[in-house]
């Protein structure tokens, strides 16, 4: 029986990605870690193995394996390392604007990219004087012939210094309905992206600044149609970056308990195993109480999401338990952990640090609680699992079939060329028609 709303297809993938992660990120964590800069040829490996598009439709070269998949992709990268955890779920994330609002022709070009690992893309809403305030943002985009010309500054976007394709949000006009949603290649002119700024977690991950200036770019990159901003940011953040951030919060959690039972049964006090006291089995007990706990909201939400089902409220639950309940498990993980846990020797420290950066962004514990206080009041607004349903349901002909060869690496489809007779900017050009890739197939 399968645990979690997972089968044997879900259960083969997560080993799948397991393996990957004991065997190619773990070595890098400590080059990380001194660094303190972005990986560039880890991430890019990454997204070569497909996982970026774990939610983009077969059709358009994705795996098509639905959210319950992608949510135990970054759980268990970001088990080993929640740089990388983050790294793809930032990617992810950037997905779900060109899915719910991208037309055909978006779609064909972009998408086939992504899930082929070519194109690293990201969203790009918040500025630095609205912050999580989206109708406070003052970038601008102004209409100018076919082109629409950008001008402004945007914080905290994830993957900000791999990303190929940005999708920003910016003021076209006045009030809710004044913001749309815009496609910027990473080469455009009058783009650029700031200096990486040292954090306290994530060592490996960026998540900076970009800066538009005078940036042209044309009408055919807007995102739907002028005014759904607003709609591009929310749905994004409550659909894919919720359940993400609670798939990061999940892994480190698990790391959590993995490595300080594992201490707890090495360590020795008063002859015997630190395991065997009794004030640390109380403590190992609510981290495993909150660990179970935080795994059944994380993957009942997606599994809502893949049904095609009413799951908002769900998705901020979830984000809540998950963030709130690691970061306690981490707390109790250093006091067992005591003097050991204060160096780097130990992966302790950066699991709490890790831990800390997935609290603020998709909304912070305060704000999970005030959209739950105002469901439970019934005044709950944006129901973006409803609306976006017909995009979000998994849909039986998207599942691979099980005989599909494993390790079977399709040939490379032709370049797509786009209207005005150029091609995507994007490595390796591979944005045609889409191969379809088995969910059993072996990392590349």
């Amino acid at each position: 029986m399968h645990r979690y709303f997972t089968d044997q297809r879900h259960e083969a993938l997560r080993h799948r990605v397991r393996d990957f992660a004991e065997s190619e990120v773990r070595p890098r964590i400590a080059e990380m870690e001194a660094n303190r800069s972005v990986c560039h040829d880890l991430s890019r490996l990454i997204a070569r193995q497909g996982w970026i598009g774990a939610t983009v439709h077969r059709a358009y070269g994705g795996m098509g394996a639905g959210h319950v998949a992608k949510t135990l992709i970054i759980e268990e990268l970001s088990r080993v390392s929640a740089a990388m955890g983050a790294m793809v779920q930032a990617s992810q994330l950037g997905v779900a604007k060109i899915v719910h609002f991208g037309s055909e022709e978006q779609k064909k070009t972009w998408l086939p990219a992504i899930a082929s690992g070519d194109c690293l893309p990201t969203i790009a809403v918040t500025e630095p004087e609205s912050g999580g305030h989206v109708l406070g943002m003052s970038s601008t985009a102004v209409r100018d012939g076919d082109d629409y010309v950008l001008n402004g500054r945007k914080i905290y976007v994830g993957n900000s210094h791999v990303g190929d394709l940005h999708g920003v949000v910016v003021r076209t006009g006045e009030g809710s309905k004044g913001l749309s949603a815009f496609l910027v290649e990473s080469d455009t002119p009058g783009f650029r992206v700031g200096e990486q700024q040292p954090a306290m977690g994530l060592h490996g991950f960026s998540f900076g600044e970009l800066f538009f200036d005078n940036c042209r770019v044309p009408a055919a990159n807007l995102l739907g149609r002028e005014g759904d901003g607003l709609s591009v940011a929310y749905s994004s953040s409550v659909l894919y970056g919720r359940p993400n951030l609670t798939a990061v919060s999940l892994g480190i959690h698990q790391a959590v308990l993995d490595e300080t039972t594992r201490f707890c049964t090495e360590r020795q006090r008063y002859g015997k195993p630190l395991a065997d006291l009794g004030n640390i089995k109380l403590k190992l007990g609510r981290i495993q109480s909150r660990l179970l706990l935080a795994r059944l909201s994380a993957y009942h939400a997606v599994h809502l999401l893949d049904q095609g089902l009413p799951c908002d409220a769900e998705l901020m639950n979830a984000k809540l338990v998950n963030v709130e309940s690691a970061l306690e498990s981490a707390r109790d993980a250093m006091d067992i952990h005591a003097a050991c846990g204060l160096f780097t020797d130990r992966p302790v420290e950066r699991f709490l640090r890790d831990a800390h950066h997935i609290f603020a962004p998709a909304g912070t514990s305060d704000i999970q609680l005030l959209r739950l206080g105002e469901l439970a009041l019934g005044r709950a607004q944006g129901d973006w699992s409803s609306r976006l349903a017909d995009l979000l349901r998994l849909e039986p002909s998207e599942w691979p079939e099980e005989d599909e060869a494993p390790g079977m690496a399709p040939a490379d489809p032709p370049v797509t060329v786009r209207t005005d007779g150029t091609t995507p900017t994007v490595p390796g050009q591979r944005t045609g028609p889409a191969h379809r890739h088995s969910w059993f197939a072996r990392p590349r």
